[in-house]
């Protein structure tokens, strides 16, 4: 499958695009980033999740002479990356832990046979001097280094056995390399290209924008029931992936949607490896699945059709946010990425910060990372416009497609509600050596005579009951974003508020505070608590409900629930998750043309020859069960 002149090599590529993966068009910035590695250039590639990052090495490998070695971190999901491409008619192999000795030695022989066209590493086997060895005597194409922001030592996914990876160009200096990743601040793109030795590489930097993700973040109330509320109001029926920070609140909210009729499994470190494998396999394989996991779930996750991604405790960093969020969505498809946050995760986070390892100079670096997602939760402007911003990508128009584009807050003069707070926390600690936590401030903000009020006389304060003029929810708005502003810091175990060097200016009158106005929380008649956010969300939801057949004439529709039935009935028989066998945008597009032949269904986007062959007959029948197609009739006649 490989091309020996290097001349012919470039225009091969468009030839291979159509005729393996079956699109007619490379996707932006694709085209430029695959012709310089076919040339032999080194690439640092930083392009967003479902823009299509795997086909800017997997062409060049198809393409060069000798096999494209593909270092990824992902042991769990390296067989169904293989299975994916035998699918397309790709000779692809991998290498891991997970393999018995017959079953390397056996991808081992077809590498030293040139019998492979990709070949999967994880990056620790690259630490090994066998495996070395074993690339020393075959014959290789390219390095491609997958998730390459793993590099990055203080960032979200550190992955030591990546610093590694620099001997690379050391032993094969005349082998291309290409790194890529979907989340990289410019620092964190530069210590990618500094520890894996690309300075001298070209940089291909796409947007960072997913316009088809809907972002949405709320306050937290009841954060369970408002989940099981999104999904019924907006996603019945779709998969999606639930963000936990804690073990335990994973166990706990997949129960929850498992009692409430959805189909939830969970996925944390806590579990054995053949649990989170078969929970993993079963999210990957099955449609309308919901994984509820921490963050140690979802790297490289292919699956395109993920409809939502919801968090229910606050992400550490704008990078996490980010790649996580983008596993929604891949397909294009309208998505939904939506966050409850309260005020008792940022006190959560700043413990965690407090007693985390590492030196003043790492905190100070997890607490900037804090920060700028706090900033971004608070934000009265258009959220992607600020989330672009932090990835460099400045001066973007309103998306028009988030909360606060299509809901947009209203801001208030909080000045004297801060000062309030503040002078209860000073007053606290100068009057009586003492400090509390954002709930007994609130008490006496608001004159209730509870037993621990009265137990320390708080009672006898100046500041009891002058916040009257504020509710409970809105005065834990005004702490949350006091603290999001570095106004008030949170100290020691108990998550007690004391003063910051910011807080006197405030106190002296010398600086304003704006404030959002926290949403009305008005339940829909004979709703629960989740139901609160219905007036908020509600045209989002009209947005995002049914992703997978929205805009789907009405006559599609049925055909396109049919190929989904046929595809995951084929994708069962076969142990294959069902997108490697076609993708949702590819079944909409057959649904809605209703191709008659072999030929008119190969000009379908996604339908490459591999799987023509393959499929292609069953596809034609599930469109016209029992009509002979005209090709079939064709060789019918002949044949008398």
């Amino acid at each position: 499958m490989a091309a020996p002149d290097s001349d012919t090599q470039v225009s091969e590529a468009s030839s291979v695009l159509r005729r393996v993966f079956g699109y007619d068009s490379f996707r932006p910035g694709q085209q430029e980033i695959i012709e310089h590695v076919v040339a032999g250039g080194d690439a640092l590639v930083l392009m967003p999740t479902g823009g299509g990052k795997s086909l800017c090495y997997q062409i060049p490998a198809l393409v060069r002479k000798g096999v494209g070695v593909v270092v990824s971190p992902l042991i769990a999901l390296m067989q169904d990356q293989v299975d994916a491409l035998t699918t397309l008619g790709v000779r692809a192999g991998f290498l891991n832990s997970t393999q018995h000795f017959d079953e390397r030695q056996l991808v081992e022989s077809s590498f030293l046979a040139g019998e492979l066209d990709l070949l999967y590493l994880a990056p620790e086997r690259l630490r090994a001097e066998s495996t070395l060895r074993l690339l020393e005597r075959g014959d290789i194409s390219l390095f491609a280094i997958d998730e390459a922001h793993c590099v990055a030592q203080w960032g979200h996914d550190f992955r030591p056995d990546y610093l590694a990876l620099s001997a690379l160009h050391e032993r094969w200096p005349s082998v291309p390399r290409i790194a890529l990743t979907a989340t990289a601040t410019r620092a964190t793109h530069a210590e990618i290209a500094a520890r894996l030795n690309l300075e001298q590489a070209r940089h291909f930097v796409a947007s960072f924008d997913r316009p088809n993700i809907n972002y949405r973040i709320t306050p937290k109330k009841e954060p369970r029931r408002q989940l099981l509320d999104l999904l019924r109001r907006e996603h019945p029926g779709d998969a999606g992936i639930v963000y936990r920070l804690s073990r335990a609140e994973v166990e706990k909210t997949a129960a929850f949607l498992t009692d409430n009729g959805i189909e939830a499994l969970p996925y944390h470190a806590g579990l054995d490896a053949p649990t989170r494998a078969a929970n993993q396999a079963r999210f990957l394989r099955e449609d309308g699945v919901v994984m509820v996991a921490t963050i140690a779930f979802g790297m490289g996750i292919d699956k395109p059709d993920v409809r939502f991604v919801a968090h229910l405790d606050l992400p550490k960093s704008v990078e996490g946010y980010y790649q996580e969020t983008g596993r929604a969505g891949r397909d294009g498809l309208p998505s939904t990425a939506w966050l409850a946050y309260g005020l008792q995760d940022v006190v959560q986070l700043r413990k965690m910060i407090d007693t985390s390892e590492g030196d003043d100079a790492h905190r100070r670096r997890l607490a900037s990372h804090l920060d700028a997602m706090l900033a971004l939760c608070e934000t009265v402007g258009c959220r992607r416009v600020q989330l672009l911003a932090y990835f460099g990508q400045e001066g973007a128009e309103p998306c028009g497609n988030c909360d606060t584009c299509q809901s947009p807050p209203e801001s208030w003069d909080g000045t004297v509600a801060a000062q309030k707070l503040l002078s209860t926390v000073l007053r606290l600690d100068r009057e009586r050596g003492q400090r509390f936590g954002a709930g007994q401030l609130i008490d006496i903000l608001l004159g209730k005579e509870t037993p621990k009020v009265l137990q320390n006389r708080h009672q006898t304060l100046s500041v009891f009951g002058v916040g009257s003029d504020l509710s409970e929810g809105e005065w834990r708005g005004v702490v949350r974003q006091l603290l999001a502003q570095g106004l008030i810091a949170v100290q020691g175990d108990y998550g007690t508020l004391h003063l910051t060097g910011a807080s006197t200016e405030v106190l002296r009158g010398r600086r304003q505070v704006p404030l959002r106005r926290e949403p009305v929380h008005q339940p829909r008649p004979g709703g629960g608590a989740g139901d609160a956010e219905a007036p908020r969300e509600g045209r989002s939801a009209r947005r995002s409900r049914s992703a997978a057949a929205e805009e789907l004439p009405p006559e599609a529709a049925p055909v396109f629930e049919r190929l989904r039935a046929w595809r995951g009935a084929t994708a069962k028989e076969e142990g294959k998750p069902a997108y490697v066998i076609f993708h949702d945008a590819t079944l909409r597009q057959i649904a809605v043309e209703l191709p008659t032949t072999l030929t008119a269904l190969s000009t379908i986007s996604g339908v490459g020859e591999s799987k023509l062959a393959k499929y292609g007959k069953q596809v034609l029948e599930t469109l016209h069960p029992g009509d002979a197609t005209e090709e079939e009739e064709q060789e019918h006649l002949d044949f008398e």
